[in-house]
């Protein structure tokens, strides 16, 4: 079943309403007609499915045949943490393979060893928006804005798992983790990865440094290994 997006303003049960580029994606690329059954999510945790009703010049008028709430999603709440990275296409594909995977926020991180580039909250928020359809999530990944590696160890949430990957790490990061369904933390840096005094910060704040094993991993490669480690088996809602 094709996945189309709408903010919760644009569904009022017991019918909902397809406008923008999701609407041009519809009936231009899909061709999708009255009659046809979609599926749409709203990015805040609810999936309908339903038929289209009427299409005009620039929106589709859907009846909605039924709701399920947390469609696709993980129980355990992960926020990712990356370094921001000198080639801007290699943060792009970050992003949208953490969103697939089952990642709630990204936030872009200022190190040591970062160098200063211009954020694209912007372009990463609608690469979330494909990525969130794509892997047939109902839940719209947040990016936050950039922030030092200081600012966001000192607002991280107490009761997270928290995980920070590094090559001198000799605990291996794996499954089996306390249970619950309490969110959690994945601190990756940028290349070159952190420095030995923001490590040493993120420990005292109760980050747990973890190996992915004896390869060197570049930043995209070791935030997505790390992730799928803390969400594998988390149960997901089918649909």
């Amino acid at each position: 079943m094709e996945y189309f997006y709408a903010p919760p303003g644009s569904v009022t049960p017991p019918s909902l309403t397809i406008t923008g580029s999701e609407f041009t994606h519809m009936t231009h690329v899909m061709r999708m007609r009255e009659g046809d059954s979609i599926r749409v999510v709203d990015g805040e945790g609810n999936s309908y499915d339903a038929l289209i009703t009427s299409v005009t010049r620039q929106a589709a008028s859907c009846r909605i045949t039924s709701r399920t709430r947390g469609l696709h999603e993980p129980a355990r709440a992960l926020t990712l943490c990356a370094g921001m990275l000198k080639n801007p296409s290699r943060f792009d594909y970050l992003v949208e393979k953490a969103c697939e995977i089952g990642v709630m926020r990204i936030v872009p991180l200022l190190t040591e060893r970062t160098i200063p580039r211009r954020a694209k909250t912007d372009r990463w928020q609608k690469l979330c928006i494909a990525a969130m359809k794509q892997s047939g999530r109902c839940v719209l990944p947040r990016i936050l804005e950039p922030v030092t590696f200081r600012e966001f160890i000192s607002s991280c949430e107490p009761r997270a798992l928290k995980y920070i990957p590094h090559e001198q790490a000799k605990i291996p990061l794996t499954p089996d983790r306390p249970a619950g369904d309490g969110p959690a933390v994945v601190c990756v840096g940028p290349e070159g990865g952190f420095s030995d005094q923001e490590v040493a910060l993120a420990q005292e704040a109760g980050f747990q440094p973890v190996s992915l094993g004896a390869r060197r991993l570049r930043t995209e490669t070791a935030a997505l290994v790390a992730c799928a480690i803390v969400l594998l088996d988390e149960q997901c809602t089918p649909g």
